[in-house]
């Protein structure tokens, strides 16, 4: 136990050095650290919100309106196919509740209809069984009526597909704000937790994350006078939409075709630019959305086009000529932020749903520093009164080789973190005060083992072996359970939990080399020059 060849004891000092070197950077501002050369280590620890400010926010997948789009669908699918495909005359078509309903006029037709509204059905695939079902029910009622309903395998495989659609959207368009290290996560089946460090503009991340962000093109209906047209009584292929606050400087309200001309799903890129002085958004279709965009531009000329962003038209150009490379401008009176974040919503892509804010809080910077000095305090009492105990109980040899590993302990816990990304949090920097509690705890047991060895008339040398041969086991097995326990805290806890458990995790693995490998290693070195006959301890 007390040999150490030489490349053993190079491999415990360059692991000591590469602790070290990784903690130095928290002790200078993240600015003059940003100078430092490249192959110098220059990650800083992560301060989570609590310790930084910034906001955290609940969201919750409309999942509803998702499923209301599906049957809006279905119903917008049935009327092709039933009046052009199979020319079936029906009436009361449309959504009532959550189901589809259709009367067919004539009897004999129902088990036609019923078999085409069949075939109108999604494949569904659950992840769990790689079954494929259809997502529709379709059933005949006694009064001759077809519905149409959701089957619920299908609901819950859409809402669970929204809710991680949701979150990978909800990351691009943070992310594209420039917001450090988010926390983004699922928190029961329909909400997304999500804390934001530093962040100081709140409302802003807010109205980015308010928006579905689903853009689609229409044609603008110009043969019905629109005052005409009331809500809800739009002539038939036709929608009455509003204009978005910009855009009703010049018009009001809009009547449209419901068909989408082309989705915003074919969008590839969009970006804030100026045209003649004035911020606009250029945008570019991949090859099918070129395509398409090419083909209405060239037979509509002369006929305005509606561009849709959540049910609201921001603008109404005239085509002037074909538009065949693909590529377009929405003008509409923007400033330059408002055309940067319309570009950054088009780049990250359209939420499957609306998200709604059920739970907003905000940690102002002021309350992350108090903590922040708190959990220093705490700290230098906590390790104060350990170095205190360790030097009075064993004295200066065996107490300050035991603090000393606990110093390099402590660096080798920052170092770590730093190397990982990983975020400290407040419950974090409970968990580094409560480990350098538990960090002397292996020295304790050698220690006192070595205390027994010595009393049995055991030389230095034999006591020290024997102390550090018959106390690893020990060691080794309340460090595992302990080490176990954080692992399930880590794989089953919340945020702050996690953060508590990481570092528990950490500490537990740098302690027991610290506390068993270094300490031992001095003792050595110690017991080289010494070569004492006696020991007291």
């Amino acid at each position: 136990m007390l040999h150490f060849p030489p490349w053993k004891q190079a491999l415990v000092w360059a692991i000591c050095a590469a602790g070290l070197a990784f903690a130095v950077p928290n002790l200078f501002p993240k600015a003059s650290v940003a100078g430092w050369p490249s192959f110098v280590p220059r990650d800083q620890l992560h301060l989570g919100l609590d310790l930084q400010g910034g906001s955290h926010l609940l969201l919750e997948v409309d999942t509803e309106q998702m499923i209301k789009e599906r049957l809006e669908n279905v119903v917008d699918a049935a009327r092709q196919e039933l009046r052009t495909r199979e020319r079936i005359g029906y009436s009361e078509l449309g959504v009532v509740g959550r189901e589809v309903v259709v009367a067919v006029l004539n009897a004999a037709d129902r088990d036609r209809a019923a078999t085409a509204v069949r075939g109108l059905a999604v494949q569904i695939t659950s992840p769990a069984t790689g079954m494929s079902t259809p997502d529709i029910q379709v059933t005949t009622r006694p009064d001759g009526r077809i519905a149409v309903t959701l089957t619920e395998p299908a609901i819950r495989e859409r809402k669970r597909a929204a809710v991680d659609q949701s979150i990978e959207i909800v990351r691009r368009r943070i992310d594209q704000t420039g917001v450090s290290e988010p926390i983004i996560a699922r928190q029961g089946e329909e909400r997304i937790l999500i804390q934001l460090p530093g962040v100081d503009d709140p409302d802003r991340i807010k109205r980015l994350l308010g928006k579905t962000a689903k853009m689609t093109f229409h044609l603008v209906d110009t043969t019905t006078p629109i005052d005409s047209v009331r809500p809800g009584r739009e002539p038939p292929g036709l929608v009455l939409m509003e204009a978005d606050a910009r855009e009703a400087r010049f018009q009001s309200r809009y009547l449209v075709q419901k068909r989408v001309m082309v989705s915003g799903e074919n969008l590839t890129d969009a970006q804030p630019t100026f045209q003649d002085g004035q911020p606009v958004v250029s945008f570019a279709f991949d090859s099918s959305g070129a395509r398409r965009f090419g083909d209405v531009t060239r037979e509509n000329v002369g006929r305005p086009f509606a561009i849709v962003l959540d049910g609201k038209v921001i603008s109404a150009p005239v085509i002037r000529d074909a538009i065949l490379g693909g590529r377009g401008i929405i003008s509409g009176s923007f400033s330059v932020q408002a055309a940067h974040d319309l570009a950054l919503l088009l780049r990250a892509g359209a939420l499957p749903a609306p998200l709604k804010i059920i739970e907003e809080r905000s940690v102002g910077p002021g309350l992350g520093a108090d903590s922040i000095r708190s959990g220093l305090i705490a700290g230098m009492i906590g390790a104060g009164g350990v170095l205190g105990f360790m030097f009075l109980s064993y004295g200066p040899l065996f107490g300050g080789l035991a603090n000393l590993a606990l110093a390099i302990n402590v660096a080798m816990i920052l170092g770590v973190m730093s190397a990982l990304g990983a975020t400290l949090t407040l419950p974090g920097i409970a968990g580094l005060v409560l480990t350098i509690g538990m960090a002397v705890d292996a020295n304790v047991l050698i220690f006192e083992r070595i205390r027994e060895e010595l009393r049995g008339g055991k030389t230095p040398i034999a006591a020290i072996e024997a102390g550090y041969h018959r106390a690893w086991t020990t060691i080794l097995d309340s460090n595992l359970t302990t080490l176990l326990a954080n692992a399930l805290l880590f794989q089953f806890g919340a945020g702050p939990v996690r953060g508590f458990a990481v570092v528990i995790s950490i500490g537990i693995i740098t302690s027991m080399f610290t506390a068993v490998v270094v300490v031992r290693l001095l003792t050595v070195y110690w017991l080289k020059r010494r070569r004492l006959a006696a020991l007291a301890l």
